[in-house]
């Protein structure tokens, strides 16, 4: 079970650098096209007129699911920013029970944005909702991403809430204490 949910996050995060370099590949298109018309201007030519249409909504739609989907990875690599101050002075057992605590209120907040998330994109889906950009996509698409990060993101926070009601350690922790002696990498 843990190779398989460590695979679902890794898959996750990958999917999450692909929407991060489609935005990178699109924009750079974007701009080689207006460099291109800038050329051909100087060089006395029309313009060729190249334009990636709805360039803007389509970045944010993949944005949105990047963030989403880099969730639940970011969590279990000790990336996400937490407030560890207070846990730090806490003996073992008072700690063990604060943080059981703050993944079971978190855990309960993500599950409840996946239902909501959830519902959103299956309602884009029911009224076949179109966003208003030269390009009519599906809005259903962008949300159902967003929702599947959000999902992955609850099921990370309870594994790791099992993990502490189990008397292990969170994943989570060693690379925050790396991080926090200095010795990332």
């Amino acid at each position: 079970m843990r190779r398989a949910l460590d695979t679902l996050f890794g898959a996750a995060l990958w999917l999450s650098v692909a929407c991060l370099v489609a935005i990178a590949v699109l924009v750079m298109l974007q701009v080689g096209g207006r460099l291109f018309d800038a050329l051909l201007v100087a060089l006395g030519r029309p313009r060729y007129g190249f334009n990636i249409l709805s360039l803007p909504e389509i970045a944010g739609f993949l944005l949105a699911a990047a963030t989403f989907l880099a969730l639940a990875g970011s969590l279990k690599a000790g990336a996400h920013v937490r407030v560890t101050l207070a846990l730090a002075v806490l003996p073992p057992g008072a700690r063990r029970a604060a943080e059981a605590l703050a993944l079971s209120v978190a855990t309960l907040s993500a599950a409840w944005a996946a239902w909501f998330l959830g519902a959103l994109a299956y309602d884009s889906w029911r009224f076949n909702e179109l966003s208003v950009g030269i390009i009519p996509i599906p809005l259903w698409i962008p949300q159902a991403a967003t929702f599947a990060g959000a999902a992955l993101l609850a099921l990370a926070l309870a594994d790791e809430f099992f993990r502490v009601l189990g008397g292990a350690e969170p994943s989570y922790r060693a690379p925050e204490d790396a991080i926090a002696l200095g010795k990332e990498g």
